[in-house]
């Protein structure tokens, strides 16, 4: 097995519905996500794959659904507001954590990678310098 890792960076505003601190307040981060891709066979370059096909196929859901935009928990009674004040703010079914926006992207990233042979093993996603969550297949 031979993997490789692509690192993501971008901006992403949150709150975290219920959170016994700060983290309930409207606040954004700049998160680095590294995304691992793992192939039992190198192709006929000598690569797992290119680079920058990984920057393509993930980095487009990365654009759509995290940079640059809030997410906010669907049961926060702050939802409703924040739309009426900007309709790019994506609402979803889960707290916008660092380990559920991990597990999202992982998701996302097999989605479209494994069809390729590819298996996405690892997702490191840092909120912080030095916060990050991980998320292992």
């Amino acid at each position: 097995m031979t993997t490789i890792t692509r690192r993501f960076q971008y901006a992403m505003g949150h709150t975290l519905f219920e959170h016994e601190g700060a983290c309930a307040h409207l606040h954004g981060h700049n998160y680095v996500a590294l995304v691992t891709v793992e192939a039992n066979e190198l192709d006929s370059v000598g690569r797992v794959i290119d680079f920058a096909v990984v920057k393509e196929l993930v980095g487009d859901f990365i654009n759509q659904q995290y940079d640059h935009r809030f997410l906010i928990n669907r049961a926060d009674n702050r939802t409703e507001g924040l739309i009426a004040l900007d309709p790019t703010v994506r609402v979803v079914d889960y707290n916008p954590t660092a380990e559920n926006l991990a597990a999202e992207l992982i998701e996302a990233a097999r989605q479209v990678l494994n069809p390729l042979g590819l298996d996405v093993t690892e997702v490191i996603l840092w909120e912080t310098e030095n916060a990050y969550a991980q998320v292992r297949y």
